[in-house]
């Protein structure tokens, strides 16, 4: 089961952090710990951090043609900041690496198993291309 680590940090923890005073190489070292501790249990599929949400936009498609907002967001409660895609046995394998990820106050770790194909319909057209495409592409 594939399970995505969605980091989320509280709208407010985003604004008052001050990269100039935090110890900016202490944290790259923890998370490269966490990382790589992560590659070595054979879980680790992929990571990534995300850019400032002031470059990022949104698409509404409640109109059409969809409104784009660009950012920041004043209206986000909590910032999408980064994620992790874990390959593990269970929920509970899930559970036990969220909880070793080096996050601090102000920070919250959202856990959801990504679909697979298994999950959908497999005499769907729709569903049997996108296996091509990630057999193709794999």
């Amino acid at each position: 089961m594939r399970y995505m680590f969605i980091m989320q940090v509280e709208a407010e923890a985003a604004a008052a952090f001050d990269p100039t005073a935090a110890d900016v190489p202490a944290m790259y070292a923890a998370m490269g710990a966490y990382n790589e501790e992560l590659q070595k249990a054979g879980v680790f599929l992929s990571a990534e951090g995300l850019s400032d949400a002031s470059e990022g936009f949104r698409l509404d498609f409640g109109t059409v043609p969809p409104a784009q907002t660009d950012g920041p967001f004043a209206e986000a409660r909590e910032v999408f900041t980064g994620f992790w895609i874990v390959e593990v046995a269970s929920r509970e394998e899930a559970e036990h690496w969220a909880r070793k990820c080096p996050l601090g106050p102000g920070t919250v770790l959202e856990v959801r198993r990504v679909n697979d194909f298994a999950d959908l319909d497999q005499n769907d057209e729709w569903v049997q291309k996108a296996q091509e495409w990630r057999a193709a592409n794999a």
